[in-house]
Formats: C-alpha cells, sequence, structure tokens
C-alpha cells in the first residue's frame, strides 16, 4: 500500500522544525491539524506542506506548538521528585550557594506553569533566611501555554495534589479558583523556546542552574534533538546540581557527565565534577629585532568577565595572586568560606583600610555568624558612605531579626546608593545579580520593613 505522502511530509516537517518525533499512535493526531491549518491559511494541504518546508515561518511552527503539545500538569506532579528536591538536593545546593545566597532552577516544557511555580515555593520553603534570591525560568514553545503561566490563575483540579498548608502560604483563593502570591510571582520568569532551535545563551548559560526539570519531553523528541538538548542541558548545570527526568525517561546506568542518586522510589541525576580540557600549548616565538611588547591583557578585567559570567574556577586561575580581593571573592562564591575568610582578613591585617576587605569578611561571617557579619558590615560603611552593599546586607540581616526600624534605615539608604554603585563592586558583591534585581530586592523587603514597623 502507497503511503500517505502529506501525512510523512508533515512527519518529516515537524521533526525539523520542532524535533519531534511522531507515530501512527501519537497522542494528538496530527493530519485533522494539517488540514486545519492548510484551511485556516487559505492553501492547499499541498502548498501549506511547501510553505511550511521553505523558508522559516516562525508563527506558523508556533500554533502547530500549540496545536500538537500535550500541556497536562498540575503542581507538585510526582511528589516523590518533589521530596527528593525538597529534603536533599536543595540543602545540598543552599550549602554550596552559601557564598553567593542564590539558587537558580530551569522548568524544560514548562507548559502552563505549574511545575515552575511549584519549584520556586519548593525553593522559597527551604531557603534559611529571606535575603535569598531565588530565580525560576519556565521556557516552552507553546506560546498560549506561556501566557497562561504568566496569568498564574489556576482552578481548584490543578492544586489536587497540593499539601493544605502550601495552598494556605502561597496561594490565595478567587472567585474562579487560585492565585500565585507575590512572592513566587517575583522568583519566576518564563520564556518561548525551541529546544529544536538554535542555542541562546541567555538560556543555556553554562553552569547557571542548580536544579533542571525537564520531564516527559525526551520521549517526544527526535534522537538528535535529544542529543542536542541534553548537551545543553549537561554544560547548564553547576557542578553538584540537579537534573529531574519523567519516569519514562533515562539516561542509563552510567551517563556522561553524571551520578545516578536514589531517593526513595525516585532517581535524578547529579552533574558531576566539570574536568576542563587541557588548552594546547603553543611555541612562542620571539622577533628578533622587536620594536615594542605585545600589550598584556588585564588579568582583573578578565577575572571579573569570568567572575560575571560565574566561571568562578576559571576566574580563580587568571586572577593575579596579590590580588587577595578578588581572590577571596572567587572563593566565597565557590563555597570555600574558610578560605575566603582568611584573604579578607590579611587584607584587614595589612594595615590599609579596606572597605572591600569589611564587606568580604561579612559575606564570610553571615553564613553561621549574622551578628559579626553586621559589625563587618557596619565598619565597612563607615570606611566608605558611598558603598550600597553593606547597607543592603545589614538592612537584610536587620529584618531577619525583626528590627523594622533599622531594617528601614539601611534598606534606604542602600537603594539611594545602589543608582551609583560601582559596576565591579556589582559584580563582587552582588551574588551574580545586577544593579535593577538588586534595587528590586531592596525596594521589596523595604517596603515589608515599613509596613511591619507601622502595624506595631
Amino acid at each position: 500500500m502507497r503511503p500517505d505522502l502529506p501525512l510523512v511530509r508533515f512527519r518529516g516537517i515537524l521533526e525539523q522544525r520542532l524535533g519531534w518525533t511522531t507515530s501512527d499512535t501519537e497522542a494528538v493526531p496530527i493530519l485533522p491539524v494539517l488540514a486545519e491549518r492548510a484551511a485556516a491559511r487559505h492553501l492547499s494541504e499541498s502548498d501549506y506542506l511547501n510553505r511550511l518546508a521553505g523558508r522559516d515561518w516562525p508563527e506558523e511552527t508556533a500554533v502547530l506548538a500549540e496545536r500538537l503539545s500535550i500541556t497536562e500538569t498540575y503542581f507538585f506532579r510526582h511528589g516523590d521528585q518533589f521530596r527528593a528536591l525538597s529534603e536533599r538536593v536543595l540543602p545540598e545546593r543552599i550549602q554550596a550557594r552559601a557564598g553567593q545566597r542564590v539558587l537558580r532552577m530551569l522548568s524544560v516544557a514548562c507548559s502552563s506553569g505549574e511545575e515552575a511555580y511549584s519549584l520556586a515555593v519548593a525553593a522559597l520553603r527551604a531557603c534559611p533566611a529571606r535575603d535569598w534570591i531565588v530565580s525560576v525560568l519556565g521556557i516552552d514553545a507553546n506560546q498560549e501555554m506561556l501566557r497562561r503561566a504568566r496569568r498564574a490563575e489556576y482552578s481548584e483540579w490543578s492544586l489536587r495534589e497540593t499539601p493544605s498548608e502550601v495552598r494556605e502560604r502561597w496561594f490565595r483563593r478567587t472567585e474562579a479558583g487560585f492565585e500565585i502570591v507575590p512572592e513566587v510571582l517575583a522568583s519566576v520568569q518564563f520564556s518561548e523556546h525551541n529546544v529544536a532551535g538554535p542555542d541562546e545563551p541567555r538560556i543555556w548559560h553554562p553552569g547557571r542552574y542548580d536544579v533542571i526539570f525537564c520531564r516527559n519531553l525526551l520521549m517526544y523528541l527526535t534522537r538528535a534533538t535529544v542529543a542536542v538538548l541534553l548537551g545543553r542541558i549537561t554544560d547548564s548545570l553547576a557542578e553538584g546540581g540537579a537534573l529531574f527526568l519523567g519516569h519514562t525517561d533515562t539516561l542509563g546506568s552510567d551517563p556522561a557527565g553524571f551520578v545516578v542518586e536514589h531517593f526513595g522510589d525516585t532517581v535524578y541525576y547529579r552533574r558531576s565534577a566539570v574536568v576542563p580540557e587541557p588548552k594546547p600549548v603553543r611555541p612562542v616565538s620571539r622577533p628578533v629585532n622587536p620594536v615594542r611588547s605585545e600589550p598584556v591583557a588585564d588579568p582583573r578585567a578578565r577575572t571579573l568577565e569570568l567572575l560575571r559570567d560565574e566561571r568562578f574556577a576559571e576566574a580563580l586561575a587568571v586572577t593575579g595572586g596579590d590580588d587577595l580581593l578578588l581572590r577571596g571573592v572567587l572563593l566565597a562564591q565557590m563555597g570555600q568560606i574558610d578560605e575566603a575568610r582568611e584573604a579578607a582578613q590579611r587584607l584587614i591585617d595589612s594595615g590599609r583600610p579596606s572597605a572591600d576587605a569589611h564587606q568580604l569578611l561579612g559575606v564570610c561571617r553571615e553564613v553561621d555568624e549574622p551578628e559579626r557579619a553586621h559589625g563587618q558590615y557596619r565598619l565597612a560603611a563607615f570606611l566608605d558612605p558611598a558603598f550600597a552593599m553593606p547597607r543592603l546586607r545589614m538592612g537584610l540581616i536587620a529584618r531577619r531579626r525583626g528590627d523594622a526600624r533599622a531594617a528601614a534605615d539601611d534598606l534606604s539608604a542602600a537603594l539611594e546608593l545602589l543608582p551609583r554603585e560601582s559596576e565591579e563592586r556589582i559584580t563582587m558583591f552582588g551574588g551574580g545579580f545586577g544593579r535593577l534585581t538588586l534595587s528590586s530586592l531592596c525596594r521589596t523587603e523595604l517596603d515589608a520593613a515599613l509596613s511591619r514597623g507601622s502595624r506595631r
């Protein structure tokens, strides 16, 4: 029997444009979608397929992603995985990120947002203090699902596996169902992204994420698309970060770049240590009569660039041995708090007043001695009254101990100083976030402090 040529062509185009593999048993029959979309474009099926197979047609590709996606989901789906996340993975990542106080997570094929918001709630519940920053990115090719995710309004059915105490704390009841509280909304962003499309550095940033969820997607993708996607996921996970797949997906018993972890009845994958590839040694040729030597790249500028990209080990290898401050900052970011504290103390003991050294020592002390950290931040602010970062940290410490008035004073000062803070200090002491994000955090905490103070 002669194969149905339009169906064969359509399947091939879907593989090319979306990376999807289809069969006669697909959950969403594709022939009716072909007929519907050809009619909507006022084309015959043959002309529609010719147009689709030709030059890029992103608006139609987006519609096909909407029509053919499997979008059923709900909050805290597969509770065994969220238990592993909350009870093992997040405590480990919080310890690893103590120097940064930042958690970043990615939800691949996030659909209507329930998974991304569930990740944010789990992280916010796990964070040991309010000044930790939680950042969750949800990506999907389905524009309609992303619109629903951004609305953040859900039915009772979407919360069917959500514990009552979580509902009460992180959701608000509405006439139509439930909405997400602002604290969670502020932690989650969504972006349209086709996993079969070109690389997007703003999403697939090396070593960026502590946790990636990519569940029930791989089985729908072609082998080539799976290989590319897993490569991006692997590179984007921080060392020690965790990858959760759907129960129908597996990387095998010895996956490259990962260690298989068991927790209860669930399995996840932990990113193993990243071993940098050795760089080839190039012979250096010297001119016989050199007129002038070639300029040497500024190691500090290169170190700061790598620090902004969160490539801490590479930055540490580049920075000069005499730059104790930058070395200490990098050691703190890598979780080597004792070594970072030693570097800061050496700077202070050198006899030359350094607000930045006291700021670094405060960051190291805050892990387990917040009041001693507060004293270091106070010294940093005294030595440099224009330094915004110590005022921000003092304000956050005051918020944690319930001193609304002190928190409001320090956070107000930080908010005024942040627009003029140097880029170098933002890079070194901003925990991986820029001026706008830090200002937003400062404003949110200031509003909360003022609100608490007004109730007393």
